[in-house]
């Protein structure tokens, strides 16, 4: 909030501590959704407040790992850390072989079907960080890759309404609301 709140001079009015969201969950904290028991974990990196969630054998990992052949997610953004990415995917790593980890994004190559999961077995052979890549050699792979990224498309608009918790901007004085583009930033 702090970041994006000055990013985007949300102003005095905006509040800095998530009470835009009906809830902020805590690493550790267990989530129920229906009868599923939801233990939620921190896995920082791409972001500073990224979470996975676990159900038995299944975990949400959020943008931490894409498809093995794809890599990982880039840690580039306001917050974002290759160190963190690097023991947040070593925590996952821990987990028995067939767990199944379910992916926020996947990138398929022409002609190929995107993939919901892929398991701690698969990912074990992750181009960016399977077995054998030392945590400098996921840093320094990190750092060049994200240097050639460009910043998505609709970053800018997006975490302007998702800072509100999907709700849009308040119109301004002449009753338009308006999404903010700082163009000597980022």
């Amino acid at each position: 909030q702090k970041t994006f709140g000055q990013l985007f001079n949300l102003g005095r009015d905006f509040a800095l501590d998530g009470s835009q969201f009906d809830k902020l969950i805590d690493d550790g904290e267990t989530l129920m959704c229906g009868d599923i028991a939801l233990s939620a974990f921190a896995t920082p990196g791409h972001t500073s407040d990224s979470i996975s969630l676990q159900a038995g054998d299944a975990i949400f990992i959020g943008d931490t790992l894409f498809s093995p052949q794809y890599g990982t997610a880039r840690c580039d953004f306001p917050g974002g850390s290759a160190v963190d990415l690097y023991r947040s995917v070593s925590r996952l790593m821990k987990e028995p072989d067939e767990t199944r980890l379910y992916l926020c994004h996947d990138y398929p190559v022409a002609g190929e079907q995107p993939v919901a999961f892929s398991t701690v077995k698969q990912q074990k052979k992750n181009i960016h960080v399977g077995e054998g890549v030392s945590e400098a050699e996921f840093i320094a792979l990190r750092k060049q890759r994200d240097a050639e990224l460009d910043l998505p498309r609709l970053l800018l608009p997006a975490i302007q309404v998702n800072i509100r918790a999907g709700n849009w901007p308040d119109p301004e004085d002449n009753g338009t609301r308006y999404l903010k583009i700082p163009i000597n930033k980022m």
